[in-house]
């Protein structure tokens, strides 16, 4: 799909899921050399960014929202002009679809509200996409409060799952996002360059933004491997509260199971066996002998 957005002498051009024809019409627009534009074509292994005489090249990976299915990241690949920008995705990407109604909006109403050259536009969009990763982030602090009350509330084997989902999303998360700190690092050196000094602070607002959301997930890694130990202790403490149950169980029955057992042997004399209340000696003698060692294993703490 190919769509094309135009403000103040600014030129963005959307393609999801290029077809060569495609690629082919916009290299030859934006004279894009032979290998920038079969890269366009399919999704790239690594984000990287490559400098070129009249334009910047970077691929970067964003991670896949909770609704999308296909893939646990995204990529999008950037040529960035002076006076345009080119963006590449394989699928649909929320926040861009955003970020294309907010530049619809603009230049409507005619406001000039992306600078003088394209590095601003790449500028706000970056900006978008960092703020949905925050929301990803704020959806997974909300599971990770919702799972804290819960092992605290007796559900610590029902938490086992759902820490180990999390912990799935918060590995996705890291390992998509930390391989820009590179690519950030690369196009804050290339953009000053490229655009001139006055741009730097915004190049620099983009790493701060970066290391935010990285710190953010830390943070949130952190609090899940506490939760984790915790939950862990919880159920330790609770098996072991069970084995110590059924020990005391075991060592209450089994004496006297073998007490009654001795009035089975078929001898020649039982000292009770015959006697009037045989039944209820035998009975009473069991009470008191359970008695007796429930109050001794309460007196010893292990009840």
């Amino acid at each position: 799909m190919h769509s094309r957005y135009e403000h103040h002498g600014l030129v963005w051009v959307d393609l999801e899921s290029p077809t060569q024809q495609e690629v082919a019409a916009v290299a030859a627009e934006f004279d894009l050399d032979h290998f920038v534009a079969e890269e366009l074509l399919s999704p790239s292994t690594k984000p990287h960014t490559e400098m070129r005489e009249r334009y910047i090249y970077l691929v970067l990976h964003f991670p896949a929202l909770r609704h999308t299915h296909t893939s646990r990241e995204q990529e999008i690949d950037f040529v960035i002009g002076r006076n345009f920008i080119l963006t590449t995705h394989y699928d649909t990407i929320d926040p861009m679809h955003k970020f294309s109604k907010v530049f619809e909006v603009n230049s409507t109403l005619d406001e000039n509200a992306f600078g003088d050259h394209a590095g601003y536009i790449f500028f706000s969009m970056l900006k978008k996409l960092y703020k949905a990763v925050d929301h990803e982030i704020d959806y997974i602090s909300r599971q990770l409060a919702v799972m804290e009350e819960s092992i605290f509330s007796g559900h610590e084997v029902a938490m086992v799952e759902s820490i180990s989902r999390v912990a799935r999303d918060l590995l996705n998360l890291r390992q998509t996002i930390e391989p820009h700190r590179d690519v950030l690092r690369d196009f804050e050196s290339t953009g000053t360059t490229f655009f001139g000094s006055d741009f730097m602070p915004f190049l620099r607002a983009l790493s701060n933004d970066y290391y935010r959301v990285h710190n953010h997930v830390s943070r949130r890694t952190e609090f899940l491997h506490e939760l984790r130990e915790t939950n862990k202790s919880l159920l330790s403490t609770k098996q072991n509260e069970t084995m110590r149950v059924l020990t005391i169980m075991a060592l209450l029955t089994f004496p006297l199971s073998l007490f009654v057992s001795i009035f089975d042997i078929n001898a020649v004399y039982n000292p009770i066996i015959g006697l009037p209340y045989d039944f209820w000696i035998i009975v009473f003698i069991v009470l008191t002998a359970g008695i007796s060692m429930l109050m001794y294993f309460k007196r010893k703490k292990w009840l």
